[in-house]
């Protein structure tokens, strides 16, 4: 829903700008710590908990669940490889959002738990409200790695909202990880990263804050020598195949799985 309205509303809303640096895009934004973002997913949540609606993404609800396919599919493949059900971090999930949307298809013979580490405030509701037998809360991977070894990294539409990247896909390259899938990640199309403002349709909820757009081989680059890039494919979101910055189409959304070569020839 995000990636369809700001798609169709990019005069107003979605991203512009080309900023220097972060702090630059930060002195104008509202931020991602807010509190009424929480609250709105929060809320629309506990709906899907409690069965009353499909899934959220974004703080929207759906009646109707649309599927990471290339998610699942990896997923599974994973566990098969590996001959074992997978302990899976999923990297600025939110309160379980991709959790709840593919769980009919985490079965005990592919999903050990399913491990969310997300900022404190989402930490302390998720674990009050959404944990269940699976699923648990961390502040960072490595509070999560004291309870158990990870095997499968998420990271959906999370990595364009870290101030520094590349600083962290260097250290979770270094980590060493069997398996780490991306997902919705945005990418500019011109050969270089940019900052973008992103800013919300306050119908969602009323934020703004900085988003990276990567360039493609510099952020594969950190992974080189360690893992293979076993497949790319598009956005599941509609909207997201094509990116307006600026109301000009120079962005994508895409994703990436790859596979530790060190353990896996």
């Amino acid at each position: 829903m995000l990636g369809r309205l700001l798609s169709k509303r990019s005069d107003k809303y979605g991203w512009s700008g080309d900023y220097s640096s972060w702090d630059k895009a930060r002195a104008i934004a509202g931020g991602y710590d807010q509190q009424v973002i929480l609250e709105r997913t929060a809320g629309a949540m506990l709906k899907v908990k409690n069965n009353e609606a499909a899934y959220e993404r974004d703080s929207v609800l759906f009646n109707k669940k649309e599927y990471p396919h290339a998610l699942i599919a990896f997923l599974i493949y994973s566990a098969t490889i590996r001959r074992a059900p997978l302990h899976i971090l999923d990297f600025g999930g939110s309160l379980g959002t991709t959790y709840y949307q593919i769980r009919e298809f985490l079965t005990a013979e592919n999903c050990a738990s399913w491990n969310i580490v997300e900022q404190e405030h989402y930490v302390h509701t998720g674990n009050r409200d959404f944990s269940d037998e699976r699923l648990k809360f961390y502040s960072s991977i490595d509070d999560c790695m004291k309870d158990r070894a990870i095997d499968f990294v998420l990271l959906s539409s999370t990595v364009q909202y870290l101030e520094a990247p590349h600083v962290f896909l260097k250290e979770l390259a270094e980590r060493a990880f069997d398996f780490i899938l991306f997902d919705r990640t945005a990418f500019n199309k011109d050969r270089q990263d940019r900052i973008t403002l992103q800013r919300v349709p306050p119908e969602i909820y009323p934020a703004s804050y900085p988003s990276w757009f990567f360039h493609e081989d510099f952020f594969l680059s950190h992974f080189s020598g360690r893992y293979k890039v076993v497949a790319e494919f598009p956005s599941y979101v509609d909207g997201e195949s094509e990116m307006c910055i600026d109301g000009k189409h120079k962005g994508i959304c895409k994703g990436f799985f790859l596979i530790n070569s060190q353990k896996y020839a």
